[in-house]
């Protein structure tokens, strides 16, 4: 072959490679914290056979999902009495490493096991267990560095389903939901400060900046709450009161705007935030998140609607952003979960069917379908490197190759 045949073939090949742009998923609702991922030119179209399945594995009990860093994946599973941390190779499945300990299942009206997703940053990874065991270990070998009690430290009672923060890294502290905001040292864990106490809310802190200013706002069981940072300030809390004290997604940022959102017929809420009060600018029906998180996409929010335990009433939504008004919504999903890459939903059901939506505001449209699991799936989908990652509740771990 000649030396001008092989640059063709060489430059074909790196047009190729450089269609499809990878990346990692190293946290809760992924590396820019709101469920959207970076990679694009990725298979979309399964056709009628699907697409192949990589490899398959059992994690245990729980509903955290998976974090994908450098090659390799985090996630948590419960066991006989004992929660287990997990690395895995990401492309093999192989176990690189796991770490176990006691720890309470917590099953009140569902399955129970962990809940809060693995946060790899840098050199380490911080976990959450049900009962309230922080954790701070190395990523490479699974060694603890350190380990806090969320009880103990913030006097916060166990919840009836356990507790669910992920952790949020802001520099040298950590970040989680503890009935208020609470801070631990990333180093030590030693707590710093615990902006509370109110009832222990289900979902993670966002981190955000306004007016040149860092703040953080969780959604605890009483209130919106909003915290300046680094020091834990508490600016302001909006009430926001929930049937059976379930509040349980995080809380979306998007400029001056904080949007919320619970099951149980509670609906939405559009607040903004002038850097000293939030101000109501909509209360809606139109989309009630009872566990998982809301994606925004280009002025409009994608979701589902509705409680788990009445699955057949639950829609995939999608409304304005800025109005809170519907723009459509389509029944099938269950209570099932989401997030969003290259202009396309990444839909898991509550029954195991994994579909792609396009993201427009005009209509629903599917663009592909698979099944690829069986029994209860509450837990949200992760795109990584080309690789998309379902999990069960009962913890079959399943993987797709979507290069």
């Amino acid at each position: 072959m000649s030396i001008s045949v092989w640059r063709l073939v060489l430059a074909f090949c790196l047009l190729l490679a450089g269609s499809v742009r990878a990346a990692d998923w190293p946290r809760w609702m992924g590396p820019d914290a709101n469920g959207i991922s970076a990679e694009s030119g990725w298979k979309s179209d399964w056709g009628k056979d699907g697409v192949p399945v990589l490899w398959k594995t059992n994690v245990g009990i729980g509903y955290c999902t998976v974090s994908v860093a450098a090659g390799r994946l985090y996630t948590m599973g419960h066991h006989d009495g004992e929660e287990t941390i997990y690395c895995l190779d990401a492309e093999s499945g192989k176990e690189i490493w796991k770490h176990s300990y006691k720890a309470q299942l917590v099953d009140n009206l569902h399955k129970g096991g962990p809940a809060a997703t693995p946060t790899v940053d840098g050199e380490q990874v911080f976990t959450l267990s049900r009962d309230g065991r922080l954790l701070g270990l190395e990523a490479a070998t699974g060694k603890v560095i350190w380990e806090q009690s969320l009880i103990t430290t913030t006097k916060a009672k166990l919840p009836e389903w356990g507790f669910s923060s992920s952790v949020v890294v802001d520099g040298d502290q950590l970040l989680v939901e503890s009935g208020g905001i609470a801070s631990y040292a990333r180093a030590d864990g030693q707590l710093r400060w615990h902006a509370g106490p109110f009832k222990v809310g289900y979902g993670s802190p966002a981190v955000f900046t306004h007016g040149g200013k860092r703040f953080a706002t969780s959604l605890n069981n009483q209130n919106v709450q909003i915290v300046e940072l680094p020091d834990g300030q508490e600016v302001t809390t909006s009430e926001w009161l929930t049937s059976y004290d379930t509040n349980s997604t995080t809380p979306v940022v998007h400029g001056d705007e904080v949007f919320i959102s619970t099951g149980y017929k509670r609906g939405c809420e559009l607040l903004q935030f002038d850097g000293q009060k939030l101000e109501q600018l909509y209360e809606q029906q139109t989309m009630a998140n009872h566990m998982n998180n809301s994606v925004l996409w280009e002025g409009h929010l994608y979701g589902v609607h509705g409680n788990s335990h009445n699955p057949s009433q639950c829609s995939l939504r999608c409304i304005e952003w800025k109005t809170g008004q519907l723009k459509w919504a389509e029944r099938g999903c269950g209570a099932g979960s989401l997030i969003l890459s290259d202009g396309k939903l990444i839909l898991l059901s509550d029954q195991g069917v994994l579909s792609l939506v396009k993201a427009t505001p005009e209509k629903f449209e599917e663009i592909s379908r698979q099944e690829v699991l069986t029994g209860e799936c509450w837990t949200s989908p992760v795109l990584a490197n080309g690789r998309i990652y379902c999990r069960s509740s009962e913890g079959d771990l399943v993987v797709l190759d979507v290069k």
